[in-house]
């Protein structure tokens, strides 16, 4: 059961308008409905600031949402030590406390992770200024990583 960002949803609604789409987001509705799809409760938040519309589908839909727990809670933890914050000391151009949850989210539930932030093709020098699919790939996490885009092509579905 993939795990959704809140990037990777506002893309989607963004770049795939429900007008022009249909077919997708009826197999979009399916996957939630089939409990297929979740989105950590944090990430569903950010989707309602910047796009409420879209969060009223996904509330209409019936997205899981997965609260923070505590073995979140720790993993989280353990993630943000081995990128290197400390404190709240998150860089701006990196994961930050969310990000985090939402990776940890993945991890936790054994899940892939789909994120839309951007693929960092050069690793930063510094480690905070790694975003999520970077944070994903470090040996100590391994969280597959996927754009929605390529979310999309795996599913092999086709859309008329």
């Amino acid at each position: 059961m993939p795990v959704f960002d809140a990037s990777s949803m506002i893309y989607a609604w963004d770049n795939y308008p429900i007008r022009q789409f249909p077919g997708l987001w009826e197999w979009l509705a399916l996957q939630v409905k089939g409990k297929k799809l979740a989105m950590p409760k944090v990430a569903f938040e950010e989707v309602a600031h910047k796009t409420p519309e879209c969060a009223a589908w996904l509330k209409d839909e019936n997205i899981e949402l997965v609260e923070i727990n505590n073995a979140i809670l720790h993993e989280a933890m353990r993630i943000k030590k081995l990128v290197g914050i400390v404190d709240d000391n998150y860089h701006p151009k990196g994961v930050g406390e969310n990000d985090l949850f939402i990776i940890a989210t993945a991890k936790t539930c054994g899940a892939e992770l789909i994120s839309d932030e951007e693929r960092q093709t050069t690793l930063p020098k510094e480690p905070t200024k790694k975003k999520i699919p970077a944070v994903c790939s470090i040996k100590e996490v391994i969280v597959p990583c996927f754009s929605f885009l390529e979310f999309i092509k795996r599913s092999g579905e086709v859309f008329r």
